[in-house]
């Protein structure tokens, strides 16, 4: 079998360039890494009354991670994840002309920007059996909550509130894993046998003119330029199960509420603000890698979670998670009034 990506070079890359965090003294450094790690069983516990999803499932601490950890847990989430969204044909056949070292290298450049950005993250395919992993990268929590100037211990929290949403959304929901690496694995196939350069620069000249549409979507612009009609729908549709899961983490660590965050308020304004900084160079790069329609996506999936909570309560929208065909689509993140007339 021969990957696409070398994901140890990429895991080795990414570790070697990515920027060591701030300075940090033993007593507060002990501190935080032992905070994040039993916040996370606090914290699920707070999400599973807010939710109702997850009763009965086993409480586990997350791991509390240096940035290169982060880029190594990274690069093998995602080899495991290719390896399960894939059939074995494709992984031998089609994406054969893409195997390469240099794949490898330019997938651990992006790992070692992401790696100074990405505060925590569930990895649904990570883990030695793939079981899941739950991540906290200490570095990055510490220099975001000394950026906004918020309490050290409600940030902490606060993070861990929106990971372990996460987490428990594709642990309780037992089909969700399978359906999210089925579509990757259909969106990944279409661009592999993709009949070359001049076909996708022929789609970028047809489908130029949706480039202004596309971006009113809060989309990722550029790559819907290079997909033909059938990838586009497969895109639509992980477009929005990722706006979904966002938005409803989102909902969740801020509906928690002051008793478990005092500072919540002031937190979420501090943090909105800081999610659209960063120099020309940082924007630049947080646009070519679809960070700026990330960001997009938070508040859309939170508006449309808020907005089906307020008309059916929570009991109601856990109807979401019923079948991938209770999913909302695209449009219906933008009009839930769509999606409860057609699910309620």
């Amino acid at each position: 079998m021969t990957p696409s990506v070398d994901w140890s070079v990429a895991a080795a890359t990414g570790a070697y360039l990515v920027r060591g965090g701030p300075v940090v003294d033993r007593a507060e450094a002990e501190r935080v890494v032992t905070e994040l790690s039993d916040f996370t069983v606090e914290a699920e516990r707070h999400v599973r009354g807010l939710t109702g999803l997850g009763a009965g499932l086993p409480l586990s601490p997350g791991e509390v991670v240096d940035r290169p950890g982060w880029v190594r847990a990274a690069a093998s989430g995602l080899e495991a994840m290719t390896t399960r969204a894939l059939p074995d044909d494709e992984k031998n056949g089609a994406l054969a002309p893409l195997v390469a070292g240099s794949a490898g290298v330019q997938t651990g450049v992006v790992l070692a920007f992401l790696g100074t950005k990405v505060l925590g993250q569930y990895d649904p395919f990570g883990g030695d059996d793939h079981a899941g992993r739950l991540l906290l990268v200490a570095p990055n929590v510490v220099t975001a909550q000394r950026a906004m100037r918020v309490s050290g211990r409600d940030f902490r929290m606060w993070v861990c509130l929106h990971e372990c949403t996460h987490r428990l959304q594709f642990t309780a929901v037992d089909w969700l894993r399978d359906h999210f690496a089925a579509e990757v694995g259909r969106l990944i196939t279409g661009f592999a046998e993709s009949d070359g350069l001049g076909t996708l620069l022929s789609r970028v000249s047809e489908n130029v003119r949706q480039l202004r549409d596309a971006k009113e979507k809060g989309s990722v612009g550029l790559a819907e330029l290079v997909q033909t009609p059938a990838q586009r729908e497969v895109f639509d549709r992980l477009l929005a199960l990722s706006t979904l899961l966002e938005g409803h983490a989102d909902y969740v660590m801020d509906a928690v509420g002051p008793e478990v965050v005092p500072s919540v308020a002031a937190i979420r304004r501090r943090f909105t603000v800081r999610r659209k900084g960063g120099g020309p160079l940082d924007r630049l790069l947080r646009a070519l890698l679809g960070v700026d329609a990330k960001v997009r996506q938070y508040a859309l999936g939170s508006s449309f979670t808020r907005a089906v909570v307020e008309a059916v309560g929570m009991d109601g929208f856990n109807a979401v998670w019923t079948s991938p065909n209770t999913l909302p689509s695209r449009e219906e993140i933008k009009d839930p009034k769509a999606w409860l007339r057609r699910v309620h």
